[in-house]
């Protein structure tokens, strides 16, 4: 399957998510450019970041919902995956890729691009607010010279404005106007607004953050502030809000009033937050992915317990009850082994049929075997699923280590070799544990 017929299909799968800026023909040939790059990622010839250039690709021909990156990442682990394993590679006399190497890459190219598509939604999302704001001061400055000319353009500005804006008079921190948007946004009539403090607008709990900038915004240190805060709508729910304040000055440099933009980004935050979990979660499981842990991994506070699993005989699972069986039974396996690790340890799938947990500030070889027999233990019980009874064994190597890790690689290779170890053995976990310093 080449770059044009992986395009077709990107192009069918993201078909009714929105209404793009492009036509279908030039969809098809922006994606075409762009599965070369994710499939020379797969084989591993090429770099991650073309999954970030294919998300904001994605993001500039305006697929802007979430819908998107579900529809692609299916696309890259499906489609890309086998393309990538059936093509054979000429600079490697025609031999093919490794599947499970393909696999595994697969994982970290979709992890990008969920990465990137939200990086890049939230750039195109900002840029368009400060458009806004821009257009809202600049007829405010205008106003302030031409009263008569520009009155009623800011008026039309401020009256229809998508995004909630509001004077303030800088004397008496009272509210003196807020547009239609801005009253939605705090539930209640812009005429009961109007004259409040601004402190009481916000509630105590929203103008904490923001007490410190004001005060400097009224004394003159600086002409704007920008933040994140909360405000709880009188209904009760919870919304987020980037609210940016700015000063607005006469001909002598005086500050005549400030205006404030608030801008609802409670559905924004939502997308993304979940993006970053999708980023860095199995989607099978639901545990920690290989991106999460090596990050979590890099900042542990020492010293740092690893315990590697290594599923015994999960592929005659796989062949004997089918991959939907299988897939069941990692789930299970992935619940008991967060059962375990949880509180204050994390479970991970590193991919197939390996986990491995981390526990910072454990404290010496002894709490790491107990972990480890319990993690072994909690894998003994039968796992019964439609309709089966299935015996899930494991193999497990174990680290301790006593500074954070300068060579990920060479940590991980440690691991693995005890649990290899351990597996060639038969035996219980902790006769093969290493410990790096």
């Amino acid at each position: 399957m080449g770059s044009h017929d992986l395009a077709v299909r990107w192009a069918d799968a993201l078909d009714g998510v929105v209404a793009p800026t492009l036509t279908r023909t030039q969809i098809e040939a922006l994606l075409a450019g762009l599965c070369e790059q994710l499939l020379a990622a797969l084989r591993g010839d090429g770099g991650l970041d073309c999954a970030r250039v294919a998300a904001a690709a994605l993001v500039a021909a305006n697929y802007r919902d979430e819908t998107a990156v579900s529809r692609t990442v299916s696309v890259i682990c499906r489609d890309m995956v086998r393309a990538a394993v059936e093509t054979p590679d000429p600079r490697r006399d025609g031999a093919l890729p490794d599947p499970e190497r393909v696999r595994e890459r697969a994982i970290d190219v979709a992890a990008e691009f969920a990465a990137g598509f939200t990086a890049a939604l939230r750039a195109a999302a900002l840029s368009e607010q400060e458009t806004t704001v821009a257009a809202a001061l600049s007829a405010m400055r205008e106003a302030q010279a031409q009263r008569q000319l520009s009155q009623a353009r800011f008026s039309a500005i401020f009256a229809g404005a998508s995004v909630g804006i509001g004077t303030i008079d800088v004397r008496t921190g009272q509210v003196v106007d807020v547009n239609a948007a801005m009253a939605e946004m705090f539930g209640a009539p812009a005429e009961s607004i109007t004259g409040m403090q601004v402190a009481d607008v916000l509630g105590p709990i929203n103008i904490g953050p923001a007490y410190a900038q004001f005060q400097q915004l009224l004394e003159g240190g600086i002409d704007r502030f920008r933040l994140e805060t909360g405000y709880t709508h009188p209904s009760g729910y919870r919304t987020a809000i980037d609210l940016s304040m700015s000063a607005v000055r006469d001909e002598r440099g005086q500050i005549r009033f400030l205006i404030g933009v608030a801008v609802d980004i409670t559905e924004r935050k939502a997308l993304s937050d979940q993006l970053w979990h999708d980023a860095h979660h199995d989607n099978l499981t639901g545990l920690a992915n290989r991106v999460l842990f090596f990050d979590r991994l890099a900042h542990a506070t020492p010293s740092i317990g690893l315990c590697y699993l290594d599923l015994d005989g999960f592929k005659e699972i796989n062949d004997a009850y089918g991959h939907t069986v299988g897939d069941r039974v990692l789930q299970a396996v992935a619940e008991r082994l967060r059962e375990v690790a949880e509180p204050g340890g994390l479970a991970a799938r590193l991919g197939g049929d390996e986990f491995i947990v981390l526990i910072e500030k454990c404290r010496d070889d002894t709490g790491l075997q107990i972990l480890s027999r319990r993690l072994l233990d909690a894998l003994s019980d039968p796992i019964a699923i439609a309709g089966h009874t299935i015996s899930v064994g494991a193999s497990i190597g174990t680290a301790l280590v006593d500074e954070p890790p300068a060579a990920i690689d060479d940590l991980m290779h440690t691991v693995d070799t005890a649990m290899y170890r351990n597996k060639s053995a038969r035996s219980r976990p902790g006769l093969h544990t290493r410990r790096k310093r």
